[in-house]
């Protein structure tokens, strides 16, 4: 059984590219799963005017929904015509990320996609302010779509962090592999499992062994660091059958070593974990997953640990 039965898609409703749709279709064709097509709309105008009455913004805003709400079936037509399950509506919500959570939760589903934000100067996808609520904020599977066709070998790298150097539960380890492995079943493809340590430990140790510890080879100590990463990596691939050949492990920063692999290998996803932390830390450094995204060049899948709480109010209701 697929892990994904019912997948949102959230379309932009200025954009006449949808790679999200597109990889929603491809997807459910291969996960026999419904797709829910949701078009988030927010217009500050409509919410309060010094010269309209509230019933007329009101009738402007349902106005400006049953557009969407038309453009959404117009969309959807041509995946239902070759027997696809597909929903759709319009809500009216502020912001877009928490709009699409509280969409998300409220129809249970599986899994959300969404387009990167595409820059036309340099023809690339960047991570926009909505994208990086999401990956902080989305309490289920998150999976930003990067305009490709999806043709040839499908590889999907698993990018876990075994030592849980970056306040990630073990558990959250087990799970990108258990998805990872998920995806690559029902797509067709084969996963590689990646883990980068950070060298500025070893930099350290060579400043502290020239001040203190002269008599420390700073050698043994980056091959124990090396050795005890290995171990860890090692054991957690075994568990879920990834070959030697399909693991990789290196000496790096993950938003450098990350990318390069996607591109050697090819990768069509990425799936890696993501947690929340400090918000003034989140402020000034990011996370793994928001500094890796505009480097990588396939899609980008994020997940939350078990038992995660979103920040989002669930409880507020939509205009629609």
């Amino acid at each position: 059984m697929s892990f994904a039965s019912r997948i949102l898609c959230v379309v932009d409703p200025q954009s006449q590219a949808q790679p999200a749709l597109q990889r929603a279709g491809w997807l459910a064709r291969k996960m026999d799963a419904t797709i829910e097509l949701v078009i988030c709309d927010y217009n500050d105008y409509l919410v309060a005017h010094p010269l309209f009455g509230e019933q007329l913004l009101e009738r402007a805003r349902e106005k400006m929904l049953s557009a969407d709400r038309e453009r959404l079936e117009y969309l959807a037509e041509p995946f239902r015509k070759e027997g696809l399950r597909v929903e759709t509506d319009a809500i009216w919500d502020h912001p877009i990320h928490e709009g699409v959570i509280r969409r998300a939760c409220r129809s249970n589903v599986d899994m959300v996609l969404k387009d990167t934000s595409n820059h036309s100067i340099f023809n690339l996808s960047s991570l926009s302010n909505t994208e990086w609520n999401l990956i902080r904020s989305c309490p289920v599977p998150l999976w930003l779509v990067k305009p490709r066709h999806m043709s040839g070998e499908l590889r999907v790298i698993a990018a876990i962090d075994p030592m849980h150097s970056h306040d990630k539960p073990a558990a959250l380890d087990d799970a990108i592999l258990r998805i990872s492995n998920s995806v690559a079943e029902a797509v067709g493809g084969e996963v590689h499992a990646f883990h980068s340590y950070d060298p500025r430990l070893i930099a350290s140790l060579a400043t502290l062994n020239a001040y203190v510890a002269a008599s420390m080879r700073i050698t043994d100590v980056a091959q124990e660091i090396e050795q005890q990463h290995r171990h860890r990596f090692q054991e957690i691939i075994e568990s879920h059958n990834i070959s030697s050949g399909r693991a990789h492990m290196v000496a790096g920063f993950v938003h450098r070593e990350l990318p390069a692999l996607a591109s050697n290998i090819d990768a069509f996803l990425v799936v890696m974990g993501s947690v929340n932390r400090n918000p003034l830390k989140q402020l000034f450094i990011g996370s793994s997953a928001e500094r890796t995204l505009d480097r990588l060049p396939c899609d980008l899948m994020v997940i939350k640990p078990d038992g995660y709480k979103t920040p989002v109010d669930l409880n507020i209701e939509d205009a629609a």
